[in-house]
Parts: C-alpha cells; sequence; structure tokens
C-alpha cells in the first residue's frame, strides 16, 4: 500500500504557485494596467497657452476674477494692450476664487528702464496662498535680477526669505519672463499644527529653479517663516511700495489639482 504524505498537497501548491509566478514574470500583460482611464485635456496652443481644464485668471480683457486684497472691492489695477499693470497707490489684488493645490502659469515684465538697485529696482511678488488683506501668505518674489544684485532669498524666483533659486534665470528687464508653479498646499489637523508642510515646484522661463521645496511657514519680512492653519485661499499679486516703475502681467492660468 502506498503511504499517504501529508506534504504533497502543500508542495503541489507551491510548485503550482511558482509556476503561476514564473508566468507572471514572463508575461508583459501581467504588468499592464487599464483601468481607470486618465481624462482627456487638450493642452493650448503654445506653451504659455491655457490647457482645456484650466481657470483663466486674467486673458487680457478684463480683472472681473480679481478683487482688492485690502476690502474686496473690484480690482482697480490698469488693463491696458492686453496686459495689466500694477498700480502701487491701491495696493494688493487677490483672486475670488479660491485654491489649495494648484498648477499655475503667468508671465510678468520689469520696465526696459527700469531704475533703482537691489529690492527696489522692479519689486513685485506673487503669493501662492494668501491669508491676509497686507502681505501675508507664501510668496514668491518677482523682481530685476538681471545683473542686480541683492540677497540671494530675496531675488526673483526665491521663495521669499527662506529659499533662493537653483540658478538665476532672469532676462533683460522689457523682455517677457514666465513662471510655472506647482504649489503643494500645507496640510493641518485639527488642533492647527502641521500634518505636511507646503511645497513649490517652480520653472522660470523654462529652467527648474526650485525642485520641490518645501517650505517652513508663511513669508514674513522680519522674523522667521511660521505656519498659521488655513483651509482653501486665494492667490495675491503684489504691489510693492518701492519706488521704481511698476511691473506688468500677462496670460494668468491655474489648474486646480485636487
Amino acid at each position: 500500500m502506498k503511504q499517504f504524505n501529508p506534504t504533497a498537497p502543500a508542495l503541489a501548491a507551491i510548485a503550482t504557485l511558482g509556476a503561476t509566478s514564473a508566468l507572471a514574470q514572463d508575461d508583459p500583460k501581467a504588468t499592464e494596467q487599464w483601468e481607470p482611464v486618465p481624462k482627456v485635456v487638450t493642452p493650448g496652443a503654445t506653451d504659455s497657452a491655457p490647457p482645456s481644464d484650466a481657470v483663466v485668471l486674467f486673458d487680457g480683457r478684463s480683472l472681473a476674477g480679481w478683487e482688492m486684497s485690502k476690502d474686496k472691492s473690484p480690482a482697480a489695477w490698469k488693463v491696458h494692450d492686453g496686459i495689466v499693470t500694477v498700480d502701487k497707490t491701491t495696493g494688493n489684488i487677490q483672486t475670488k476664487q479660491r485654491f489649495r493645490d494648484y498648477q499655475l502659469h503667468l508671465e510678468w515684465q520689469i520696465p526696459k528702464d527700469i531704475t533703482g538697485e537691489g529690492q527696489g529696482r522692479g519689486n513685485s511678488g506673487i503669493f501662492l496662498a494668501s491669508t491676509g488683506p497686507g502681505d501675508e501668505g507664501y510668496e514668491v518674489q518677482i523682481m530685476d535680477s538681471y545683473q542686480n544684485k541683492t540677497y540671494v532669498n530675496g531675488q526673483a524666483a526665491s521663495i521669499y526669505k527662506q529659499t533662493a533659486p537653483l540658478v538665476n534665470a532672469a532676462r533683460r528687464p522689457g523682455e517677457w519672463q514666465s513662471y510655472d508653479i506647482v504649489w503643494t498646499a500645507p496640510v493641518f489637523a485639527a488642533d492647527g499644527s502641521v500634518k505636511s508642510p507646503a511645497y513649490v515646484t517652480l520653472f522660470h522661463n523654462g529652467v527648474l529653479v526650485q525642485n520641490h521645496t518645501e517650505l517652513t511657514g508663511e513669508t514674513f519680512y522680519i522674523g522667521k517663516p511660521k505656519y498659521k492653519a488655513y483651509t482653501d485661499a486665494p492667490i495675491k499679486l503684489q504691489a510693492h511700495g518701492d519706488h521704481s516703475q511698476p511691473i506688468s502681467f500677462r496670460n494668468i492660468w491655474v489648474r486646480p489639482l485636487n
């Protein structure tokens, strides 16, 4: 009589599993994923044109989607010739719509005949999340950094007073420049503590200058950055109080990522 081996079924199962695993390693279809299918987004006709799923914030004709940061009255900057120029007498403007994580494109121009030096030369900024009516929030610096010396964490494409850009990709005054930004907003716990910090990836004129840079808090002109809890927030453009000629913007659009 043949004696029963209690380990035989287990060994057979292991052998079958091994054969199946080997087959999976030899089968290219084993690593193919078919679902879910990404939605179709039509890219813009040019690199600066908005894709089909973008929210156009400034189209060269109207500031209808913007308001004054100080009191939420209609945005009072001057729209002309397809661009908008900062009005330093009125203050900052911000989007009426609030955002969290997003991809942002904007173009800006330092006047060709700019005067001044250092931080007083075409100074402005974009606050990726505006948390107050003044200069509160998370700022990427905008200014003339073409042969214009200043502190490196305050030059163009810096996370202001935090992180200098990897390189200086500034163009000459009078030429249009672009920012393409991926903003990952901070996440806060119920008690206001930081669960995960904010991150910024930034291309300046197509050059990577901030590579998933971690922020240590909001922007402060004096003092260390620090976080305060918020949910969604508008995007703000700064009317800096320096005495140089005001800068201009065009082609501003955003793609919410959440």
